[in-house]
């Protein structure tokens, strides 16, 4: 409707007071922002008054803002058209350690291709793109692009009619939550980042899917952690030993050699140079 009808908004809107009200914030849609721009071309003052917004809202299933990376659209694909660009900035996000959070497609008063061609102004049903279509789309980028950051195992939260009494919040593996029905729109979806805050797992358990069992799996899965984390260091001691070993070899060698009175591997070096 902005696209499209903006001089229809702003018509009388130097003679009277015109109010435009959106869903989420004002200024979270790029839209609005010509909108703007159109008014104050034609001298007309504008007034915002800023909402909530699922920009900011979605820190409601238990990770923190701060660590959100860019913000992408997942579009509904339609037959041949299936553009996968915004795996590359989920891609950038995984990259820097940060989350996805992904706005789900929605169509509203859109017209079908014939319709369309024809001029006919007969709209299609309203759809409005669910967690889990959003989720197979995914599974559907990552098997064409590979980078391995939307496997079935990968950590995500699908959230539903956020801020309304049947707010739904669920937390699992995209491969789980496809199984999940999370009731009607509108939907997000969150893609977690590689590095997580202990708040942060805490709050992801606290969603899982799996409530009756979501200790055992927290337990196991901060176990599995911590195994992690005593094999690096373990790794890291071992290196450390082992070039500690190969400074001692040197240091004997060269004693070695000025002991007999040979040049040094240095020397010979730049003797073979010469």
């Amino acid at each position: 409707m902005v696209e499209q009808k903006s001089d229809e908004i702003l018509r009388d809107a130097d003679k009277v007071d015109v109010g435009f009200l959106v869903v989420g914030d004002a200024f979270a849609a790029t839209t609005h922002h010509d909108l703007v721009l159109r008014a104050e071309s034609k001298g007309i003052k504008v007034s915002v008054v800023h909402n909530a917004s699922i920009m900011n809202a979605v820190a409601c299933c238990g990770l923190q803002l701060y660590h959100f990376g860019q913000t992408v659209s997942i579009p509904y694909f339609d037959g041949e058209w299936r553009p996968y660009s915004f795996y590359d900035k989920i891609l950038v996000n995984y990259k820097a350690g940060l989350h996805t959070l992904c706005l789900l497609d929605i169509k509203v008063k859109e017209q079908s291709k014939e319709n369309l061609a024809k001029g006919i102004e007969i709209f299609e049903p309203p759809r409005f793109m669910t967690v889990n279509e959003s989720i197979r789309q995914l599974l559907e980028c990552e098997e064409n692009k590979g980078e391995g950051i939307c496997k079935p195992t990968a950590w995500a939260i699908g959230l539903a009619r956020v801020g309304q009494e049947t707010q739904r919040i669920v937390s699992g593996t995209l491969e789980e939550l496809l199984a999940v029905d999370f009731g009607g729109p509108l939907h997000s979806l969150v893609l977690v980042g590689p590095q997580t805050h202990p708040l942060e797992i805490d709050m992801f358990f606290l969603n899982h899917w799996d409530s009756a069992n979501r200790d055992k799996l927290k337990t196991e899965y901060l176990e599995g952690l911590e195994r992690e984390r005593m094999a690096a260091i373990e790794e890291r001691i071992k290196q450390d030993r082992i070039k500690a070993e190969e400074r001692r070899k040197a240091l004997e060698e060269r004693r070695r050699r000025k002991k007999l009175g040979l040049p040094s591997d240095s020397e010979e070096s730049d003797s073979d140079s010469d």
